[in-house]
């Protein structure tokens, strides 16, 4: 990822310090671990992510009913068979964007379904938690009853539109709407944004 950044940067395409990085789901695992380990993006946003590889692990993939220990070993992720959080308890977590929140150094934006049957919206919060308690700037859009990717049509807007705020503001500099500043709790969600 980072040597296709340098080469864009050398063509001449892109502005170094005005660089976004956007996943999800897998790219969401992708763009959590890569805010991790570089400050390369002036900004990023993460979508539907598996932060902690360990809990990822036992977790089911509601959608099948199976559990996610097949797509963490030889399916997606490709750990490698039989390579399990207790034979290679080191390499999960160094693996796992969740431990390595000390690190990063860019504002980021995670969004998660609290019905999401592929990746349990805990690992959204769970890296949202553990980057707050760290004193990093991010920033938790949690859409209630909506699954891996939004459904509904008013969410889907509604993300697209914070999505391109949180960029404007820290690729553009265009100010920071109220939302970022002041956020929304739970309570209040559904509003229109502000």
């Amino acid at each position: 990822m980072t040597s296709g950044v340098k080469k864009v940067i050398e063509l001449g395409y892109a502005d170094p310090k005005h660089i976004g990085l956007q996943g999800h789901s897998w790219g969401g695992y992708q763009s959590s671990y890569i805010v991790t380990q570089t400050d390369m993006f002036a900004a990023v946003v993460t979508g539907a992510p598996p932060t902690n590889l360990i809990s990822f692990y036992d977790e089911l993939y509601k959608q099948t009913g199976t559990v996610q220990q097949g797509i963490m070993e030889v399916g997606q992720v490709r750990m490698g068979a039989n390579v399990t959080p207790w034979n290679s308890h080191d390499l999960y977590e160094q693996q796992s964007p969740v431990f390595n929140v000390q690190k990063i150094k860019t504002p980021f934006l995670i969004l998660q379904g609290t019905a999401d049957g592929a990746v349990d919206w805990d690992q959204g919060l769970e890296f949202f938690n553990a980057a707050r308690r760290n004193g990093k700037e991010v920033i938790f859009l949690s859409y209630p009853n909506e699954p891996h990717h939004l459904a509904v049509k008013e969410n889907q807007k509604d993300f697209q539109v914070r999505m391109k705020q949180f960029f404007d503001h820290y690729l553009m500099g265009a100010p920071a709407p109220k939302w970022m500043t002041d956020g929304v709790p739970q309570t209040r969600k559904g509003g229109p944004i502000k």
